[in-house]
């Protein structure tokens, strides 16, 4: 979990009235990130763009590898065909048709 200081916690409406500031003080890299809290809880994050982008990035690699993991698995699993998955289970092609 990622933690946050007492300055990088903005209230929704203070961010609404600040909106301004907030973003200068993300741009001009004084802040690294905001969070804006709603009736106590935290519900949104700003981070500069470049940063969004980087984040993204990194995340999007991440699903190509758990994707690319996924196949290598499967390529190693033993497979058989629908044939004998039929004849075991004692199906003849004649009873899938309608």
């Amino acid at each position: 979990m990622v933690a946050y200081q007492k300055d990088e916690i903005v209230s929704a409406s203070n961010m609404a009235r600040g909106f301004a500031n907030v973003l200068n003080s993300i741009t001009s890299g004084a802040k690294e990130k905001i969070a804006i809290a709603k009736n106590n809880k935290l519900e949104a994050v700003i981070v500069d763009i470049e940063q969004y982008e980087a984040m993204r990035e990194a995340f999007e690699l991440l699903e190509h590898q758990d994707i690319y993991k996924a196949v290598k698995q499967r390529e190693l699993s033993d497979t058989i065909s629908l044939e004998e998955v039929m004849k075991l289970h004692g199906v003849v092609a004649d009873d899938l048709q309608d």
